[in-house]
């Protein structure tokens, strides 16, 4: 089963943030970093035209809601920075982990601290994986 890592090694950060701050320019709304599937089975660190696939859990507020989104990329170093390419899952792999994934610590802190005002209590329901 997929492991999801809260923290980011230490060298993998450079990569991840390139492709969060791609991924946040490319949906036109600020994602935050707050995982990396399976670290430890990472090929070594990319060289010169060399590319390697991460996945990273992003979330941040889209459409009007809290989202937290697992996505493939492939990054390769470049002159200046990375080259970060997308791979778009159409669909699904079998035994994908979005559905399997906790909910990161804070996700959805901001809503719940302005929803708790307004009413006697908030159930918060994870079903099975989702939530």
């Amino acid at each position: 089963m997929p492991r999801v890592e809260e923290t980011i090694p230490p060298h993998l950060v450079d990569e991840a943030e390139a492709a969060r701050a791609w991924f946040s320019r490319d949906r036109g709304s600020e994602f935050k970093l707050t995982g990396v599937l399976d670290p430890e089975d990472l090929p070594e660190p990319a060289c010169r035209g060399h590319a390697r696939e991460v996945q990273l859990i992003l979330c941040g507020h889209e459409d009007g809601q809290d989202v937290c989104l697992r996505e493939r990329f492939e990054i390769a170093p470049a002159n200046t920075g990375f080259d970060v390419k997308h791979l778009d899952d159409s669909a699904p792999e079998a035994g994908s982990p979005a559905p399997l994934l906790d909910p990161p610590v804070g996700v959805r802190a901001e809503w719940l601290e302005k929803t708790l005002p307004r009413h006697a209590f908030v159930a918060l329901l994870f079903y099975r994986g989702f939530w």
